[in-house]
């Protein structure tokens, strides 16, 4: 009887002991100890949030606009849409710079000592059945932009493109046919004040016109 008791007295130290020595490798560098603890997974990095594009700085000249760019003019198949519309000093140096580039000049035959040059992006689409031509000068006529009653804005000839149809730079001449659209930029001159701002279009027998700011 004795010698049994013995025997399991000896089997529970051994097995405690094992127990022990486990614990003591773990705490002492063992693999289990060495194995990383899981970890969460980082999460996906936000996007910087895109700052927006600027389509107009009509605010700085007290407009406050009802809608926002682009604008699209539509009358029995053509298409203008207004996506910018900047206005500067003339004598500023992004104008300066503008007319080092495209060759504009310091007046037009309408307006000769102009206050603000303005600086259009817009897309011309036809989508009639005929090919469509003209120039700024047509342009002016079809489309109108105005700021006040009874003055208008005057369009500006880049001539060191004006040789170059279909420009994508600084339009003067163009060309669409049917089906065929144009994106560029096109420079108008003007001398007056700023009460409103609307695009009104003259083409066919319908007349189309938005207020971007109203009267």
């Amino acid at each position: 009887m004795m010698k049994r008791m013995g025997k399991t007295v000896l089997a529970t130290a051994m097995l405690f002991g094992g127990v022990l020595g486990q614990v003591g490798a773990a705490e002492n560098g063992s693999p289990a100890a060495n194995k990383p603890a899981a970890t969460a997974k980082p999460s996906a990095t936000a996007k910087p949030t895109a700052a927006p594009v600027m389509t107009d700085n009509l605010a700085k000249y007290g407009l406050k606009k009802e809608i926002d760019l682009p604008v699209t003019l539509t009358s029995e198949g053509f298409s203008y849409t207004l996506h910018k519309i900047m206005i500067y000093d003339f004598k500023s140096a992004e104008v300066k710079k503008l007319q080092g580039l495209y060759g504009f000049q310091d007046s037009t035959g309408i307006i000769d000592r102009p206050k603000y040059f303005i600086w259009t992006k817009v897309t011309l689409e036809n989508k009639t059945k005929k090919t469509m031509h003209g120039g700024g000068g047509d342009l002016q006529g079809l489309v109108r932009l105005n700021f006040k009653i009874g003055q208008i804005l005057d369009a500006m000839w880049p001539e060191k493109l004006a040789s170059k149809t279909n420009s994508k730079e600084a339009l003067w001449t163009y060309t669409l046919k049917p089906g065929e659209k144009l994106t560029s930029y096109v420079a108008y001159a003007y001398d007056s004040e700023f009460d409103y701002f609307v695009a009104r279009m003259f083409y066919g027998k319908d007349f189309v016109e938005k207020y971007v700011v109203s009267e």
